[in-house]
């Protein structure tokens, strides 16, 4: 296949997995907003508030490691498909739970929901799957930038069909139904071959062991849990806060859409910068604003504290997360992918379920009131911003890194 025909089947695919991300991606924004209302309306502990987020993100750790094996198998397309079948039978229990007013149903649809969840984690790494080197990081910022039209769609979905039904929250869900039945036929149109089955032991490449022992993979798997961790660890509690704080739930939503914009809106340049200054540098700024949003968010409660700590905590992500991710997918061999991306998804995202589950303790049940919880929220990211700061220096400052400098 000649370079010419490598590029236009790589932005072919690029351009089908936008459209996923800003079709199917709409879920995500709408049941991040919602649940954690929903359940604090059902919850007999408040503590458990944001249980519903938490069953979400421990099923996308839990299907992390199959999906990246079908994958692997059986080719994107197939995880893809599992992905959006998920989604559609997570939102349906979750409808039929609230319906029965059964929390454990709503717990259970979020659990199933999970299964899309980490199926959406692999678009960034099926965008470099059959893209020529240079148009990597371009590649993986493009398809993250689909999550720009999700953070329109979802919320404004979920402010029309929330209060559709007699059930309060239960029209969100069906909608969700709509959008995996709807986005799934994009799939039909990707050009993803699968990879060989390695033909001996040798060629199958390292271990997980051995890729977690690499410095440049074991400290993009943390630079990315903790990008992750720290955006949800806050964008779990913000609607609970915005609510406690005396705005209404529009308002919530509002917010959740600014910072859902503020996650994609940069990944139209972003992949412009790592080529330019370098993927560490653009990690760091990622850290750099995480904390920028925690000091934000400490200096007041009113609504515009919101948007501005939400905004930054996008943009925060966006760097740091696309950052590591381009890191990884430089640091292993194509035999070596299914392996090691499973491997990050599942600390990535168990790293993100115990921030999930510690938002709604921290938010809930660690002050008097809703100011005090939203703080203990912000003020949890030092130890985590520390531990990836302290990494990525490592990693720069090693002997072999100098050297490439």
């Amino acid at each position: 296949m000649t370079e010419t025909h490598l590029y236009a089947r790589a932005r072919r695919n690029v351009a089908v997995l936008v459209a996923a991300q800003a079709v199917l991606g709409a879920q995500l924004p709408m049941i991040f907003t919602y649940a954690g209302l929903a359940g604090q309306n059902m919850a007999t502990n408040v503590c458990f508030a944001t249980m519903p987020v938490t069953m979400i993100v421990l099923g996308s750790m839990l299907a992390a490691s199959p999906i990246s094996s079908i994958m692997q198998k059986y080719g994107r397309k197939t995880g893809f498909f599992i992905g959006a079948l998920g989604g559609f039978l997570g939102a349906a229990i979750s409808a039929y739970g609230l319906f029965v007013d059964s929390f454990a149903l709503l717990l259970l649809g979020s659990l199933v929901t999970g299964i899309y969840m980490s199926s959406q984690g692999f678009f960034r790494f099926a965008a470099v799957d059959t893209a020529p080197d240079g148009f990597r990081a371009k590649a993986i910022s493009w398809v993250m930038a689909g999550g720009l039209a999700s953070a329109v769609i979802g919320p404004q979905l979920g402010k029309g069909f929330v209060d559709s039904f007699v059930v309060p929250f239960m029209g969100m869900y069906f909608a969700v139904m709509a959008l995996n039945l709807i986005g799934s036929l994009l799939f039909f149109f990707l050009d993803i071959p699968t990879p060989e089955a390695p033909k001996d032991s040798k060629s199958a490449g390292r271990t997980r062991w051995e890729m977690l022992k690499t410095p440049e993979i074991a400290v993009a798997i943390i630079c990315s849990m903790v990008s992750y961790s720290l955006m949800n660890l806050v964008m779990t509690s913000t609607p609970l806060a915005v609510v406690g704080c005396g705005f209404g739930n529009d308002d919530a939503a509002d917010v959740v859409s600014g910072h859902v914009f503020a996650m994609f809106a940069p990944s139209f340049f972003t992949g412009h910068l790592i080529a330019r200054f370098g993927v560490e540098k653009i990690v760091a700024l990622g850290l750099a604003t995480l904390a920028a949003a925690g000091v934000v968010a400490l200096s007041g409660v009113e609504l515009s504290n919101f948007f501005i700590a939400l905004i930054l905590l996008g943009v925060g992500w966006n760097f740091g997360f696309i950052g590591a991710t381009t890191m990884l997918a430089r640091a292993h061999t194509e035999e070596e992918r299914g392996r090691v991306q499973g491997l990050n998804d599942m600390l990535v995202f168990g790293c993100v379920t115990l921030a999930s589950l510690s938002s709604g303790g921290l938010m809930n049940c660690s002050g008097g009131d809703p100011v005090q919880g939203w703080t203990a929220v912000n003020i949890a990211m030092i130890p985590l911003l520390t531990l990836a700061g302290g990494a990525l220096i490592w990693l720069v400052m090693r002997p072999a890194a100098r050297e490439r400098v």
